[in-house]
């Protein structure tokens, strides 16, 4: 599929050098567009690169890489992405980690489809550091790494389950776009934890001990 990518940072660069090897056409946008045709030059595979709008228009999907604070006027100078698959993959989140960005307000995700110009957007790939969007594939302890996502429209969802599956990961239904918000309150929490030296899998037990084996997940 053609892939537009908005940012030409390290998640951009994970997450669609990975789709790129795996076949799909790529474009990033960037603010400054040489960044997007230097790390198009690096993806390679036929990846390309050029402004914020050229690539809003290359992509039947999109994905959102940029810090949040940026969110709005890149969105501005991509231009109306109306009927688009958008990936928001931000986090409005800062140190201290003790409220988001969005705090008393709508969520990340539920600004964005906002103003986006009417893209079905679709919260995911949030609650990793980038470092494990370049792993192949990301998987821990043989079991292979879950990816939530939270979306409104059936088709947009299963576009991003596919690309969920090319990273060699499994999609989880993590419910509709009004829930995005405790997916992003739930990234601060754990990235909170991580800085303080916890390790935030210790707080989650075994399946069996949460009230059943999942269903839905890899099995």
């Amino acid at each position: 599929m053609r892939i537009g990518v908005l940012g030409a940072g390290n998640m951009a660069d994970a997450l669609a050098t990975q789709w790129a090897r795996k076949g799909h056409e790529v474009r990033f946008g960037a603010r400054t567009p040489a960044k997007a045709v230097a790390l198009a030059e690096r993806t390679g595979h036929g990846a390309a690169g050029g402004t914020l709008r050229e690539a809003a228009e290359f992509g039947d999907v999109v994905l959102l890489a940029v810090w949040y604070d940026g969110v709005q006027d890149v969105l501005r100078e991509a231009g109306p992405l109306g009927g688009r698959v958008l990936i928001d993959c931000t986090n409005p989140m800062e140190p201290p980690f003790e409220t988001l960005k969005t705090d008393g307000g709508p969520s990340a995700a539920l600004r964005i489809a906002d103003a986006s110009g009417g893209a079905r957007v679709v919260k995911a790939f949030n609650l990793c550091h980038e470092s494990v969007w370049r792993m192949t594939p990301p998987a821990f302890g043989g079991r292979p790494l879950g990816v939530p996502l939270c979306g409104d429209d059936a088709e947009a969802l299963a576009v991003v389950r596919e690309l969920v599956a090319d990273l060699g990961c499994v999609p989880m239904d993590g419910g509709g776009l009004a829930r995005a918000g405790l997916l992003e309150a739930a990234t601060a929490f754990m990235v909170g934890l991580w800085f303080a030296g916890e390790d935030p899998a210790a707080m989650i037990p075994p399946p069996e001990y949460s009230g059943g084996a999942p269903q839905l997940t890899s099995q």
